[in-house]
């Protein structure tokens, strides 16, 4: 399955908010994305940007106008992450205070260590 890009004004704005959080960007399925203690707390998917957060906080920015759950496939919710509203992209106190919620968060869940490599399977005849 191929995604669609996010703008670049849109990677240039979210790599701006998320320096000097101290969280990690990494890709995920080609879209720029952010890592607190190895797990996922934001990151662009087409021309959204999105957050993880805990309840609380997920239901303050779900209660505001053009914030929607995440849904990288329609009716395929991820339960923690809200696309934030768009008419928020040109206000960045607005954007740090929900990335920085959004780090607390991630930050604040165990640990994922590194995933071990799948062994391959020897073909069948081959020893």
């Amino acid at each position: 399955m191929k995604f669609e890009k996010s703008p670049p004004s849109l990677v240039s704005l979210f790599e701006a908010r998320i320096a000097g959080t101290g969280a990690e960007r990494r890709s995920m399925f080609g879209c720029p994305c952010a890592f607190a203690g190895g797990n996922m707390c934001a990151g662009l998917f087409g021309g959204s940007l999105f957050v993880r957060l805990g309840e609380e906080d997920r239901a303050a920015l779900l209660a505001l106008r053009g914030a929607t759950p995440f849904e990288p496939m329609p009716g395929r919710a991820m339960r923690e992450y809200v696309v934030v509203p768009p008419s928020m992209h040109a206000d960045a106190a607005a954007l740090d205070g929900w990335i920085a919620k959004a780090v607390a968060y991630a930050g604040g869940l165990p640990a994922k260590g590194k995933k071990k490599r799948a062994r391959k399977k020897a073909r069948s005849g081959e020893r």
